[in-house]
C-alpha cells in the first residue's frame, strides 16, 4: 500500500526520494510528502492528492538542501486523504519526523495516554502517536534514535513498517518493521530504506529485507539490524536481478500495456531451469523432502484477487495430475473459520509482493495447525517465501500496474510446475507423460504471442461497449477462474458492473440479468479436449443468446461449432485443457485496458486500489 522511501548519504536527499516515490506511485496513493534535515532543523512538506501536487508545493515553498530525509505516499486508512493527514508526521517539539505503512491496532489507547500527558495532535491517524511518543522517549536514551524506537515498537500492536528521523541527529534514519515490508539497499557512501526495491534500483541492486520485529539504523556508511528487544539480528543481503529500466514504460503507453506485452517473456523466464539433467523437474528452494511431499493427503491454496483465481486454475491441475484433494481458500476467511489442516496438510500461499497482509496471517495459522506451507511468490526476500517450508519463484519482473497481469500467467505456470513435481514425487505420472506437459508448457510463451499480435479485435469491442452499464463473463472447468479474472479486470479498470460466472449456474439464477444487447463474454474450451465441456457451453451460449445478449466468444482456432451463437469470435491458439488459461487470459486483459482508455481513466493506478495490501 503505502509508499515510504528513506535516504542518507552524499547526495540531494529530495531529489532521490521524491525519485523513488514516483517509482512507488504504482502501489497507489492518495496523498504525499517528505521531510529533511538540515542545519540541525526539521523541515516537512506534504500535499494531499498526487505527487504532483506536493512537488508543486516544492516548487513554490522549497525546502533546505539535505542528504538525509524521508518521504511517503500515503493510502488513507485512519482519517480521510487530506493535508492534515498525510505523511510525515511531527512530534509537538518539532523535532521527530514518521512516516507509515500498516496499521497500530492499539492507537486509540495511546491516543488517550498522550491527550491526558497534555500533548495536542494534529490528525486524525494512529501514525501521530509515534512521532509524540518517540519524542517522549528519546531523552531516556541518551538521545539514540533506533533504542527510542525499540521501545516505542515494543508499545505499539497492529501493523505497521515506521521511519523516522530526528532534527537533533542529522546522519540517522530509523526504520522498523512488524508484519509489513520494508528493505534496506546498501550503496557507496549511502544507504537507502523503502518499501520496495523499486524506490532505489537506480541507485543499487543490493538489498536486505528487514525480518519480522526488527529495527535498522541508517548511516552513511553503516546498516546495523537488531530486533525490538535491542539482540543483534541475522539478515541476509541479496541482489536484484532486474535493473530500473525493468520499471520503466519502455515506449508503452502504460505499465499495465507493457507488462500485457512481456508476457511471454515472463512464462518463459518462469519456466527456465526447472528440467534436470536427468530430465526431472527440479524446483528452487524446494525445501520440503519426497517423503513429506508423500505423506500429503490435502492440498489447500490460499490467495486473494488475481493469486485467488490463479489457485482456482491449479485446483484443476492439481487434483488431475497429482489426485489430491485440494481445497481454494480466500486468505481472509480462511483462519476465520476453524479451517481443517494439520501435519499431513500442503498450504500453498499465493502472492506477487510476498507481503500481502490476509495470505501471511493464513499462511501463520497454518503452520501453527502444523501444515507445510509451500510459497508462490514473484518478490524475492519477502515475507511469505521467508516464512514458508518452500518457495518457487515465477521471476516475473517488476509488475508496477496495479491490475495484475504478467503475475497471474506465471502464477498459473508456477502451479503446473508445482503439481507435476508432486505427481513426479509420488509416481502419480511416469517420466515421459511429465515430459509431454512440459514440452506443451515450453510452447505456451510462443502461443501467447500469437495472442498480443491479434488483440485489436477486443480494442474495437472495447469502444463499442465503453458505456455498457455491465458485462457478463462465464466459462467451465479452467475457463471459470478465467471468467472471474476478466470481470476483475474490468471491475478494477473501467469501474463498471462486471461478474463471472460458471457457465453451468447461469440457470440457477444469473440467466435473469440477460436482456437485450447485455454483453457476455465466453470463455470455450476446446473442442480437442473434454469434449462433453465443449458441448455444455455451446448450449450455454445458445441459451445467452436466445436472451437477447451479445456474445462475445473467445474460442480456439478451428472450432467452428461456436459460430453460429457467436456476435463476435476472438480466436486464441489451441492448447491442452489445463493450459488454456494461459491464452484465454490474455484477451480479457486487452478487453479491460481498452475499456479504461475508452472511458479516459488511468490504466495504471485505478482509484481506491493499491497494488499490495498490506494490512487486512
Amino acid at each position: 500500500m503505502c509508499g515510504i522511501v528513506g535516504y542518507v548519504g552524499e547526495k540531494q536527499a529530495l531529489s532521490v526520494v521524491v525519485e523513488g516515490l514516483r517509482r512507488l506511485e504504482y502501489r497507489g496513493y492518495d496523498s504525499a510528502g517528505v521531510a529533511v534535515v538540515a542545519d540541525g532543523r526539521l523541515d516537512t512538506r506534504k500535499k494531499a492528492g498526487k505527487l504532483a501536487n506536493l512537488e508543486s508545493l516544492l516548487g513554490t515553498d522549497p525546502l533546505p538542501q539535505s542528504t538525509i530525509g524521508i518521504g511517503h505516499t500515503r493510502w488513507a486508512t485512519h482519517g480521510g486523504p487530506t493535508d492534515a493527514n498525510a505523511h510525515p508526521h511531527v512530534s509537538e517539539d518539532g523535532k521527530v519526523a514518521v512516516i507509515h505503512n500498516g496499521i497500530i491496532e492499539n492507537f486509540a489507547e495511546l491516543r488517550a495516554e498522550l491527550t491526558a500527558a497534555g500533548v495536542t495532535l494534529s490528525s486524525e491517524t494512529d501514525t501521530e502517536v509515534v512521532a509524540h511518543l518517540l519524542a517522549a522517549v528519546l531523552p531516556e536514551t541518551d538521545h539514540d534514535l533506533a533504542e527510542a524506537m525499540r521501545r516505542v515498537c515494543r508499545r505499539l500492536s497492529g501493523a505497521f513498517t515506521l521511519v523516522a528521523v530526528h532534527s537533533d541527529i542529522p546522519d540517522v534514519v530509523v526504520g522498523a518493521r512488524r508484519n509489513s515490508p520494508l528493505v534496506v539497499g546498501r550503496g557507496q557512501g549511502e544507504n537507502f530504506l523503502a518499501s520496495d526495491v523499486a524506490a532505489f534500483i537506480a541507485h543499487t541492486r543490493f538489498a536486505t529485507e528487514l525480518g519480522q520485529d526488527q529495527v535498522v539504523e541508517l548511516r552513511r556508511d553503516t546498516v546495523v539490524v537488531t530486533t525490538f528487544d535491542g539482540d543483534p539480528a541475522d539478515v541476509t543481503e541479496y541482489e536484484v536481478t532486474w535493473d530500473a529500466s525493468a520499471a520503466e514504460k519502455g515506449g508503452y503507453d502504460t505499465f499495465m500495456a507493457k507488462e500485457i506485452a512481456e508476457q511471454p517473456k515472463a512464462v518463459s523466464d518462469t519456466l527456465l531451469g526447472r528440467i534436470g539433467t536427468d530430465g526431472r523437474l527440479k524446483l528452487d528452494e524446494m525445501r520440503l523432502t519426497d517423503a513429506e511431499l508423500r505423506e500429503v493427503d490435502k492440498v489447500v491454496v490460499i490467495a486473494c484477487g488475481t493469486a485467488y483465481h490463479s489457485g482456482m486454475v491449479a485446483k484443476y491441475a492439481i487434483e488431475h495430475w497429482t489426485r489430491i484433494p485440494t481445497e481454494v481458500e480466500l486468505a481472509s476467511e480462511f483462519r476465520y473459520r476453524d479451517p481443517v489442516v494439520g501435519p499431513r496438510t500442503l498450504v500453498i500461499a499465493i502472492s506477487q509482493s510476498g507481503e500481502t497482509m490476509d495470505t501471511i496471517m493464513a499462511l501463520r495459522f497454518a503452520r501453527e495447525q502444523g501444515a507445510k506451507v509451500l510459497a508462490i511468490c514473484n518478490t524475492q526476500g519477502s515475507t511469505i517465501p521467508r516464512e514458508s517450508d518452500a518457495v518457487v519463484y515465477t521471476y516475473a519482473g517488476p509488475e508496477v500496474a496495479v491490475a495484475s497481469t504478467k503475475a497471474f500467467l506465471t502464477q498459473i505456470v508456477a502451479c503446473y510446475l508445482v503439481a507435476l513435481y508432486v505427481a513426479q514425487v509420488r509416481g502419480n505420472k511416469y517420466g515421459d507423460e511429465i515430459a509431454a506437459v512440459v514440452r506443451e508448457l515450453q510452447d505456451m510463451p510462443r502461443k501467447v504471442d500469437l495472442v498480443l499480435d491479434t488483440t485489436e479485435e477486443m480494442k474495437r469491442i472495447a469502444d463499442e461497449l465503453k458505456d455498457a452499464p455491465s458485462v457478463l463473463f462465464i466459462g467451465r472447468h479452467v475457463g471459470f477462474p478465467v471468467a472471474l479474472e476478466g470481470a476483475l479486470k474490468l471491475k478494477e479498470l473501467a469501474y463498471m458492473h462486471a461478474e463471472g460466472f460458471a457457465a453451468g449456474e447461469l440457470k440457477h439464477g444469473p440467466i435473469a440479468l440477460l436482456e437485450d444487447g447485455v454483453p457476455v463474454i465466453v470463455v470455450v474450451p476446446s473442442p480437442a479436449g473434454r469434449s462433453v465441456l465443449h458441448e455444455k457451453i455451446i448450449s450455454n451460449i445458445q441459451e445467452v443468446r436466445a436472451r437477447g445478449a451479445r456474445t462475445i466468444v473467445i474460442a480456439e482456432e478451428g472450432d467452428e461449432a461456436v459460430v453460429p451463437y457467436a456476435d463476435t469470435i476472438v480466436r486464441i491458439p489451441a492448447c491442452p485443457t489445463l493450459l488454456q488459461p494461459l491464452v484465454a487470459t490474455v484477451p480479457l486483459q486487452v478487453f479491460a485496458a481498452a475499456m479504461a482508455t475508452a472511458k479516459g481513466l488511468d490504466v495504471d493506478q485505478p482509484r481506491n486500489l493499491a497494488k499490495s495490501v498490506t494490512v487486512e
